[in-house]
Order: C-alpha cells, then structure tokens, then sequence
C-alpha cells in the first residue's frame, strides 16, 4: 500500500477499473516498438462500424523528461512533455494541440504522506484553471476538485469525493456535476491468489431522480488469463477475457447484450495489444 492519499483522480479509481476497464465493442489493436536510441513509436487502430480511426504516438525520454507527440487520422497533432520530479513530490506536464490555439495548459502535480494536489491553467488570455486537492492519508482520504472559467466566469465544474480503504476494501463517495450527480463505489478483493474481486457502482441524478447501479466482478483463471463480468439494472451484461500471451501483450474478446431485448444483434469487442 503507498503513501499518501493520493490525486484526486484516484478516488473510487479501482472500482471504476474494475467495472469499466478493457471492455469495448468495437475492433481495437496497439503495436509498440522500440528503436535502438530508445524511441518508442506505438501504433493504435480503432474499428467502429464502417469507420476506421488510427494515430501514431512517439515517446522519447531523456534523464527525468519524457515527450509524447501524437498525430491522428485527423490531422490532430498532441505533444506532451513531462518533468518528473524537478523537485521532491513534483510533476509538471506541458501540453497542446495543433491546430486548436486555446489548447496549450500547463499542469502541475504535487504527491505529500497527507495532501495530493493538481492544478492546470490554460495558456490563453483567458484561461481555465482547473484545482483538485486531497488530504488525508492512504486510509481516508478527502478531495475537491473544480474547474474556473475565466472569459465567462463562472465555475464549470465543482466535484467532492471521500475514499476509505480498510485491508482489501475500498469504498469512495464522489458528489458530481454540481451537486448534480451522487455516486458510491465499492471494492473488495476477495481473493489475492486467483485476483478475484467484486465491485458496485450506484450514481443517482437529482434532476432526473434516476439510478444506475452496475454490478462486477473479476477472476484469473490461470496467472496469464483473467475474465470479467458486469450487469447494470437497465438490463446490459457484459463479459470479457482476457490473455496475457506473452509479457505486456493483450489479447481481449468482450461482449455485450441487453436481456431486455435478446432478439437483437450482440455486440462484440475485440482488442489486441503488442509490446516487444
């Protein structure tokens, strides 16, 4: 277990992963290869229906600082840049995309035993800045996080979470979309030697007095195959497998139905990840 509360980000993040990672409809697969100097080029191709979406990410890294640059089928380009650690506890990522002008941001992340903060501003005459702050310790943990927009302002998101974790349990609550959204997770590990575990998901709206509960749960058959399963009270049941055929290397099939209308057509995901 590590230090620290943690970003604000990583409230309720295991039982999102667990009841949201991997699964997808459509065909997806990613190629990474290395050159001699080190260079990482990674290769992403999605499928969805009749339409093809594809980008090339190059990762370079020297000493503490690592720049990504991505081009797409759109002809978007993104570079990110990242200094890790300039000083103790610190992350400062730089960011934009071509041709968007208002997408330059600068971030920063700072990790304490009790405080977690992230905050970014856009590099615009009138910029967004963007706050989000833990404190507390690996056991419970406190946060806000809240977005400013300065050309109209007005605050354009304003979030709250509480996470608490206890051995293999980890429950978080997250107040959403301005007082909005009210969403509960659950986590629990139940066992350590097969990587089982079961998650839950309830988030209700106010505006729409309406509830979504998702239920899941994961197992490993063997230490290279893992499948998962998830079922939410509108009717749609998903399930994956997955297999790690060699170190880093992915192959996914997953599925979905809604057993509230059988005579449809299933949905089938495929997913292929490759790493030398």
């Amino acid at each position: 277990m590590s230090k620290g509360p943690g970003l604000y980000s990583d409230i309720g993040k295991k039982a999102r992963d667990l009841l949201f990672k991997d699964y997808q409809s459509d065909q997806k697969f990613t190629i990474t290869t290395y050159s001699p100097t080190g260079v990482a080029i990674t290769s992403s191709g999605t499928k969805k229906g009749e339409l093809f979406v594809a980008d090339v990410n190059t990762q370079l890294k020297n000493k503490n600082i690592t720049t990504d640059v991505k081009v797409d089928t759109d002809s978007n380009l993104f570079t990110t840049i990242t200094v890790n650690e300039p000083a103790p506890g610190l992350k400062t990522i730089f960011s934009f995309r071509v041709p968007d002008q208002r997408s330059g941001k600068v971030e920063f992340q700072y990790l304490h035993d009790y405080a977690g903060i992230s905050t970014s501003v856009g590099l615009t005459a009138n910029p967004i800045v963007n706050f989000s702050g833990v404190v507390g310790t690996n056991v419970l943990a406190l946060g806000t996080d809240v977005s400013f927009d300065t050309k109209i302002g007005e605050l354009t998101k304003f979030n709250a979470g509480l996470n608490f974790t206890k051995d293999d349990l980890i429950a978080s609550l997250t107040v959403n979309d301005k007082g909005d959204a009210l969403n509960a997770s659950y986590y629990h590990v139940v066992n350590h030697l097969t990587n089982t575990a079961v998650g839950a998901e309830v988030t209700h709206r106010f505006s729409t007095n309406e509830n979504t509960l998702t239920l899941g749960t994961q197992h490993a058959l063997d230490p290279l195959t893992t499948v998962k399963a998830r079922v939410n009270n509108f009717g749609k049941a998903n399930a994956l497998i997955q297999h790690e055929w060699r170190p880093k290397s992915f192959f996914t099939v997953s599925g979905e139905v809604d057993t509230k209308a059988i005579e449809k057509s299933a949905k089938v995901g495929l997913g292929l990840v490759l790493k030398p």
